[in-house]
């Protein structure tokens, strides 16, 4: 694990040398989402953008009773457009093409308590490098998203009571698995139709569809949390999928949006691109009533999503909200259904927050709840595909370093206490809990 750290900071430092060019973000509106043709950006907005954070800008301007264009999360997924989306470095290439870069390497140490329980020291990582095009009739996106973290191996890092894919063919219980080295390799063309209105297409290899909200990596209410949540495969599990195709169409005020894809998730060959199948399908619809709140419901059906049961398709309903005040408060509120088929329904809710509280203190905390039937896993025990609903409840915090240009560094932990059933006792032990410290170097926020 020595090795690693330096790997994956090296990945997400690769575009340093790139600063001192890309340090006028003036042609960057973070609240609009995309970027103004060349000629246009200085003209429009003479604002020094060097000077802002997610946790100081001053929207006090801003109406906050009509929509604006959102900020865009993972895939096609719309965020509040008071979360500004992604900071980092921003470059001019020329020919009205902008090129962005936003990264970081956490190095974390996590130790989780009781009979079941793990400590490890690990690194998550993820570099995206994305290009964008203005145009007369719409806009042109490439996008990619690398990650390091496949170094640490299959099994990930401890995660009391987390679930999902396998290591050694195993199932993984009470971790959380890495991600793979390719998270996206995309693609996205919107279509200007009038009044603000966009038809769009987005796909590529690697991918997201139309499920849920933005994956928790990109959610701004989970910015500074160093763990997954448990209920990643409930919400967020198809953020990286191999084979995407989203049809949507969009205005400041909604979107609605279709995707065919693969269902079955990610195995554990987690440095190569896996064969498309698009064997499934989503819905999902979007609504942004102000620059304050996005609402999002969704439906999918997944052609056989999980290795560990096979012949089961599933079907998930998810509903969210997502807040952000944009003077460092955000916050997301979301619920999952997920029906096998054949099988039982299990359900999960979420809610997060993130607060800065000035340039340098943020707090942030996770409750969650889901109903699992995967926490034992030998088909010999006889609590194997028993579900049980547990609860999580974390809460944390994080001092925030700038340090020259984009580069940021957080330092802070968490501390995380679970509520089960009694009949979980003996596997867990009665109070066990979850501690974890961090430092985050991260290009942009």
């Amino acid at each position: 694990m020595l090795k690693t750290p330096f790997l994956a900071g090296a990945g997400a430092l690769a575009l340093l040398p790139l600063s001192a060019a890309a340090q006028d973000h003036s042609g960057h509106d973070p609240h609009a989402g995309h970027v103004m043709p060349a000629a246009e950006r200085k003209a429009a907005h003479p604002v020094d953008h060097s000077a802002m954070d997610h946790g100081t800008m001053d929207h006090g301007a801003m109406d906050h009773s009509s929509p604006a264009t959102p900020a865009e999360g993972s895939g096609t997924a719309r965020l509040p457009a008071n979360e500004g989306g992604h900071s980092g470095l921003h470059i001019d290439a020329g020919d009205d093409w902008m090129v962005m870069t936003h990264g970081f390497a956490w190095g974390v140490y996590t130790d989780q308590s009781g009979p079941r329980g793990d400590d490890k020291a690990y690194v998550q990582s993820m570099l995206m490098l994305s290009s964008e095009k203005q145009t007369e009739w719409g806009r042109i996106q490439l996008k990619s998203m690398l990650s390091l973290e496949p170094l640490m191996s299959n099994y990930g890092y401890p995660n009391l009571f987390a679930t999902g894919e396998t290591a050694g063919g195993e199932p993984l219980v009470d971790r959380q698995h890495p991600h793979d080295l390719f998270m996206e390799l995309a693609a996205r063309v919107d279509i200007n139709v009038g009044n603000d209105a966009r038809l769009f297409v987005y796909g590529g290899p690697v991918g997201e569809p139309a499920i849920g909200p933005s994956a928790f990596m990109h959610r701004s209410s989970a910015r500074y949390n160093p763990e997954a949540p448990i209920t990643h495969h409930w919400f967020d599990s198809t953020h990286i999928t191999y084979g995407v195709a989203t049809l949507g169409y969009a205005t400041p005020a909604i979107q609605f949006e279709g995707s065919v894809f693969t269902g079955r998730e990610p195995d554990e060959k987690r440095w190569n691109i896996e064969s498309p199948r698009f064997d499934s399908w989503s819905l999902r619809g979007t609504w942004t009533p102000s620059p304050t709140w996005t609402l999002q419901a969704s439906h999918a059906r997944l052609k056989e999503p999980e290795a560990q049961h096979p012949g089961e398709d599933e079907h998930r309903t998810t509903a969210s909200v997502s807040y952000a005040n944009g003077r460092g408060l955000s916050a997301t509120a979301a619920y999952s259904a997920k029906n096998r088929d054949p099988g039982d329904t299990l359900t999960a809710w979420l809610a997060e927050v993130n607060w800065d509280l000035d340039d340098h203190h943020t707090l942030f905390g996770r409750v969650e709840n889901v109903k699992n039937d995967e926490l034992f896993s030998d088909h010999d025990d006889p609590l194997h595909d028993v579900p049980f609903r547990v609860t999580k409840f974390q809460a944390g915090y994080a001092y925030r370093l700038p340090l020259t240009g984009p580069l940021n560094l957080a330092l802070g932990g968490s501390i995380a206490a679970f509520d089960k059933p009694r009949a979980l006792d003996v596997a867990y032990g009665k109070s066990p809990i979850g501690a974890t410290v961090f430092a985050r170097l991260s290009i942009g926020h």
